[in-house]
Formats: C-alpha cells, sequence, structure tokens
C-alpha cells in the first residue's frame, strides 16, 4: 500500500482532458489513479470517469446481455449494471469475499466494474508514465492506456482504458457513450479494505481546510459524492447539513467544517461523504476532498498530548500520525468520539424526526387511489429472477399439461403443442428462448398465453407469482446492454423499498415476425 504524499491540489481534476487513449491530463503535471487487483494483475484507471467505490451489490441477471455481466443492482434507487472484469480478461472464476470492491465509472452512463481489491490512489508523475510498445509483443495491449513504473510499491501497473474496454464488450452501451462524449469531470473517493496486520493501521486521509485527518478504515463504510439533494431539517444546529438518501435509508449529514469551527466553505466537485459507523448507528461527514489509503505502522501513532485534548476541535481527534519522518502529520479522529459529539447526536435526533414526519405523512397518502399513474402487471419467474408483462397482455394461464404433442418439421424454438379447448396453442420455453438453462417439467409451472400479432402462443414459466400495481414512477428504461436485450427488456421497475427489481417484457416481441408465420401455420 503507497504511503506516497499527494501533492497538494492533486485530487483537483477541474480542466481535466481526455486523449485519445482515455486518460485525463491534468493542469498540473501530477495525475492521479485508482489502483487495484484482478487477478493475479495490478491495475490502474485514471481518476476522471471513477465516480465512486463500493462494496460489491447483490444483483439481478438479465437474460440476452453478455456473458461478462453479473447482472444489476440498484444504486440508490438508480439502475447500476455490474460487470466482472475476471470474466472480461479471461481469469479463472473467485467468489467475491470482503475485499471485493465495485469500481463505479461513468463514461456515457454508469457502470460497476467487479475487482478483487482497491489498493490505492496514487498520484504518477508524468515521468514515470511509458506506451505499451515495449509489451506489445508479449501481452495483448488493446486495453491498455500506459504502463506506470514504479509507483504504490509496484514495478509496474498497467492503465486499463475502459472508454476501449466497454466498446469491445458492450457495443450498445458504447454507442451510448460516444453520444454522449466521455465525461472526464468527476473525481473520486478510494477505499480499500485488506487484512490488518497487528502493528499496523489502515487509515482513510482527507483534508478539511488544508489540514490532514484520518479515521480507521474499519470505521468508513464507504465513501460517496455529495448528493443534489439534501433534506433541510428545521431548527437543528448549524453543523447538521440535513439528511439524504442511501440506498433506501436516510443518513443524517453534518460538516465537518462547521463542528472544527473552521470558515465554511460550499461543497463542490471534489468534496465527499465519509459514511462513519458506530454500532447500528451511521453518519456521513462531509470533507473537503479525500486523498488516500493510508497503512503506517502503529509505531508511527502518537496519542494525543495531554496538554492538547480539551474541549471543542480536538476533543475528537485521539491519536496523532506521523509520515515522512515527522514532516507529515495526520490527525486521526475516533469515531466514538465523534458519535458523542453534540452536532452528530443533534443529526441523528433529527434523522429519526423526519423519519418519524415521512411515515405519518405516508400513511395519509396510502389513502389517495392514484389507479392512473400506475401499471398493472402479472409478474412471473424464471429461476430467481422476476419478470412482469401488462396484464391486458396475458389472455390466459394455465398449467403446463404432463405430455407436450411435438409435431414434426415444426420450427425448432417451439417445444411442441397442446389442445386448449379444441384449439392448437404452440407453446414456447421461455427460459430456450431468453438463453437460460433448461429444467425438468415441475408442479409449479404455468403456461402464460399472449395473442401476438394475431397468433396466441403460449410460453413456458417457472411460475406466476402476483399481479402488482407498480407507480409508473417506479418504471424507468433499462441499460442498453445488447440489441436483442434492449428490445425485448425494454424497461425495468425498480422497487427500492421493497428491494425488488422486476423486468419488464414487451410480449410483441418474443417472436420475430419471421417466426409467426412458422406458428400461424402450426396452430392452423
Amino acid at each position: 500500500m503507497s504511503n506516497e504524499t499527494l501533492e497538494q491540489g492533486a485530487s483537483q481534476v477541474d480542466g481535466a482532458e481526455v486523449d485519445d487513449d482515455g486518460l485525463a491530463t491534468m493542469e498540473s503535471d501530477t495525475r492521479q489513479f485508482v489502483t487495484f487487483i484482478a487477478g493475479d494483475e495490478v491495475f490502474a484507471v485514471d481518476m476522471a470517469p471513477v465516480q465512486e467505490i463500493i462494496r460489491v451489490p447483490e444483483v439481478v441477471r438479465v437474460p440476452l446481455a453478455p456473458a461478462a455481466l453479473d447482472g444489476l443492482s440498484n444504486l440508490r434507487g438508480k439502475v447500476l449494471p455490474i460487470i466482472s472484469l475476471r470474466r472480461i480478461f479471461g481469469f479463472s472464476e473467485r467468489e467475491n469475499d470482503d475485499s471485493s470492491r465495485a469500481l463505479v465509472i461513468d463514461i456515457g452512463q454508469p457502470l460497476g466494474f467487479v475487482v478483487d481489491r482497491v489498493a490505492s490512489v496514487v498520484g504518477v508523475e508524468p515521468s514515470r508514465i511509458e506506451g505499451v510498445e515495449s509489451i506489445r509483443s508479449t501481452v495483448n495491449t488493446d486495453l491498455l492506456s500506459g504502463i506506470i513504473k514504479d509507483v504504490g510499491g509496484h514495478a509496474m501497473i498497467m492503465v486499463l482504458n475502459f472508454a476501449k474496454l466497454i466498446e469491445q464488450e458492450f457495443a450498445e452501451i458504447a454507442a451510448v457513450a460516444r453520444s454522449a462524449g466521455i465525461s472526464g469531470s468527476l473525481a473520486t473517493a478510494a477505499e480499500s479494505e485488506e487484512e490488518e496486520t497487528s502493528d499496523e493501521l489502515q487509515l482513510v486521509s482527507f483534508d478539511v481546510a488544508g489540514q490532514e485527518y484520518a479515521i480507521t478504515i474499519e470505521d468508513v463504510q464507504e465513501i460517496v459524492q455529495v448528493p443534489e439533494q439534501i433534506i433541510h431539517v428545521p431548527h437543528s444546529e448549524s453543523h447538521v447539513l440535513g439528511v439524504m438518501t442511501l440506498r433506501s435509508r436516510l443518513l443524517p449529514l453534518v460538516s465537518l467544517r462547521r463542528m472544527f469551527a473552521l470558515p465554511p466553505q460550499a461543497a463542490d466537485e471534489h468534496s465527499r461523504i465519509v459514511v462513519v459507523a458506530l454500532g447500528s448507528a451511521s453518519v456521513g461527514v462531509v470533507m473537503d476532498n479525500v486523498n488516500e489509503v493510508l497503512r503506517v505502522a502503529k509505531s508511527d501513532v502518537d496519542a494525543m498530548p495531554s496538554l492538547l485534548v480539551r474541549e471543542g476541535e480536538l476533543a475528537d481527534i485521539s491519536e496523532i500520525c506521523r509520515l515522512d519522518d515527522g514532516k507529515r502529520l495526520v490527525s486521526i479522529i475516533s469515531a466514538a468520539n465523534l458519535f458523542n459529539h453534540s452536532s452528530v447526536k443533534e443529526a441523528l435526533k433529527s434523522m429519526d424526526d423526519l423519519r418519524d414526519d415521512q411515515q405519518s405523512k405516508a400513511s395519509v397518502e396510502l389513502d389517495d387511489d392514484a389507479t392512473d399513474d400506475d401499471e398493472q402487471v402479472v409478474v412471473f419467474r424464471l429461476d430467481k429472477e422476476e419478470f412482469g408483462v401488462p396484464i391486458e397482455s396475458v389472455q390466459e394461464i394455465v398449467r403446463v399439461p404432463e405430455v407436450l404433442t411435438h409435431v414434426p418439421k415444426a420450427p425448432p424454438f417451439v417445444e411442441g403443442v397442446i389442445n386448449l379447448r379444441g384449439a392448437v396453442l404452440p407453446v414456447i420455453d421461455l427460459r430456450r428462448r431468453l438463453g437460460l438453462t433448461t429444467v425438468e417439467r415441475s408442479d409449479t409451472q404455468r403456461v402464460m398465453v399472449f395473442l401476438i400479432e394475431g397468433v396466441r402462443t403460449g410460453f413456458i414459466v417457472d411460475s406466476v407469482a402476483e399481479v402488482l400495481k407498480i407507480h409508473k414512477a417506479s418504471i424507468e428504461p433499462a441499460p442498453r446492454l445488447s440489441a436483442e436485450q434492449a428490445k425485448l427488456l425494454a424497461r425495468m421497475a425498480n422497487l427500492e423499498k421493497q428491494k425488488r427489481m422486476v423486468q419488464l417484457i414487451d410480449p410483441s416481441h418474443l417472436v420475430e415476425h419471421r417466426e409467426l408465420k412458422d406458428l400461424a401455420k402450426l396452430a392452423a
């Protein structure tokens, strides 16, 4: 882990320009990179397109999507595709663990790339960045922008070009990126979590009013950007900025500047929220910017001198970390003392008051019918995933008969036919249609009957769950992952409060136009 000091202003990305290799050229000479591990290799990514670094979330798998896609997740109410870098590179599969992270990178559309471990944030001089020509004969360099030499304890770090990677693996997403233009104005707050050793501390360091502070990494849940909307709580202390929504929960926000009686400063694109936890309680602390993750020897950490321990600013600081032979001093903030601060107690109380107020308002709103703003869908399951179709598109739902009649020379996509009240009904296995693995017949399976351009067709699903009324505000366009997926699964119901995602199918696209003629002949 690198303890390299980042130069003052190294986290600034104002005026960043993206060159042909996808790297952001800084106004200063120093570039910032997030380094990470995938397989046995060390990679780096320029900080410009990195929005944040999160724990690997649970995902909903998407049929007809590229093989590298793990699925879709819900990140603060937004749908985020989660992609396996190991699978893209052809590395062996590996279960995610406590060290695994997802780099949220925005190049036209936010995407989460799963890596084995995030190492650090490093500042790199241009002289340490070389081209890839020297290794082109031994390594496939199509996805690389350059090579970083002798930084962060690594002899060589390969710089990934995520713009080219997306172009190669996700053509649909790359088209969106080209039309939107590559985003180069976003900075990141990198976090890392490795196994601790008995004689070392891992710290997340950050700046407030030009002074460097740190919090031990085990007390940091995550680091996120300051949201556009913060709910301000009336009559709260000046330290309390308000409340934000973070993945279906309310998070109180406090300003460390205000807590330490420092000159106020409005949050900008460099500001970050460090989510600090103590027991079951969490609070978001707004910092000017986040620097890096430090691994320091405990011998370099001293207790705060007793003469300086007093009420006020230094009451929250428990230790001082000495780096660079004592030339760099980092004040370590104690999470326990932080939660004893009056402003944090006030913020937690404000959050509870706001939650009670919202719950009372919600109980009143339940009495209002908003049927015009709702869509009714029939929800069914394929494996563990939920799908929905408009209720008006479903003609009927019947059990799967014990025997399906196989018709000679029937189209290969047709499982067979059944006699439905004297009419021949072609039946298709929806699992096979969506490229999923087939399963043996079971009592829970059903045939859902649709009328597609005048042709009645049945589709076998694993089970039918419910008829669900979904508010239109919860329905959004699904990420474009492939041409076929974008046509068939164009929308998604993101039910954040229920922690559910229902992929909405347009039945008219379940069968190609040329296939309808074959089905019509079969039914006749």
